[in-house]
């Protein structure tokens, strides 16, 4: 007998749950926020929005298909299965988080709150579902495969990110390390760090801080093969350079850190808790992933 599909659906806990989880009650909560003026009916409101799509999300799922739930923190922790369709019911960040622990499986965003979020990733409302679920059993949904990064050390540990990975000090000091680029060229930087982003990326992180440059460059598009890079506020010295602050990874290519400092970091798309820790002299090669996102469009 061939086991039924199964439906993934993951979400995050609300800002009224972490308020509630903080104050002990919701009318605590309200108490002591409306003593400071400040009222809390638009985090109700979003609440209500987020539980009423996972809802409508969930009583959509064929009852002969099997499913399962995974809130962010957990993501870790589940084990996704290969035939395995992923609903991510939240903001576009919570797509991100969720890449990293995939392998091929198809994934639906949706958004539960329309107007509020960017739609980059959760680009349907929980009433598209259905059909969206239908096409994919038909095997006629389509589907854009997004660009991942990947970032590995010299002993083998390794991370994948969707929109960007992020290599610093562990303590937001400054890092020190040997930069060398594809090309040939090399610096050594003390820096506020190093971020390697994709197209997805490029809506985000690497968006903001392209914009802060007197040169853009031009950055990769959601599906294209190459990443964007860029150092953080490189201190020149007699020792570092400031010279060699960003550019374009071609396909195939891949940036070469050494390390030169104490307690650096590597994680992706902003979970500092999922990272991997730097020594002095270790080697971190980042480059496009052979993995990738399939988003259902």
């Amino acid at each position: 007998m061939s086991v039924a599909p199964r439906v993934v659906v993951v979400h995050r806990h609300s800002e009224r749950d972490e308020i509630v989880a903080e104050q002990g009650t919701w009318g605590q909560a309200e108490f002591v926020q409306k003593r400071r003026g400040v009222s809390l009916s638009s985090v109700k409101k979003r609440h209500e929005m987020l539980s009423g799509a996972v809802q409508a999300v969930s009583a959509t799922i064929p009852k002969e298909w099997r499913r399962g739930t995974v809130e962010r923190a957990d993501l870790p922790r589940f084990l996704f299965e290969p035939e395995d369709v992923v609903v991510v019911v939240g903001q576009d960040g919570l797509v991100a988080n969720t890449a990293k622990y995939l392998d091929g499986q198809p994934v639906i965003g949706i958004d539960p709150d329309p107007g509020r979020n960017v739609g980059v990733l959760v680009r349907h409302s929980p009433k598209d579902f259905e059909s969206l679920l239908a096409g994919i059993g038909a095997g006629r949904a389509q589907v854009e495969a997004r660009t991942m990064v990947s970032a590995a050390t010299d002993d083998g540990e390794s991370l994948l990110a969707l929109n960007e990975v992020y290599l610093g000090h562990s303590g937001h000091q400054s890092a020190r390390y040997l930069l060398s680029t594809p090309e040939g060229e090399e610096e050594h930087h003390s820096s506020s760090g190093l971020l390697v982003g994709s197209g997805t990326g490029a809506t985000g992180w690497l968006l903001s801080i392209a914009r802060q440059r007197a040169r853009q460059i031009a950055l990769p598009g959601p599906t294209d093969p190459e990443l964007g890079w860029f150092v953080r506020e490189a201190w020149p010295s007699p020792t570092t350079g400031a010279a060699l602050t960003e550019g374009l990874l071609p396909d195939g290519a891949e940036l070469t850190v050494r390390i030169e400092g104490e307690s650096l970091v590597v994680f992706g798309d902003g979970i500092e808790a999922d990272r991997l820790s730097l020594g002095w002299g270790q080697t971190v090669r980042i480059r496009a992933a052979e993995r990738q996102l399939r988003l259902v469009v």
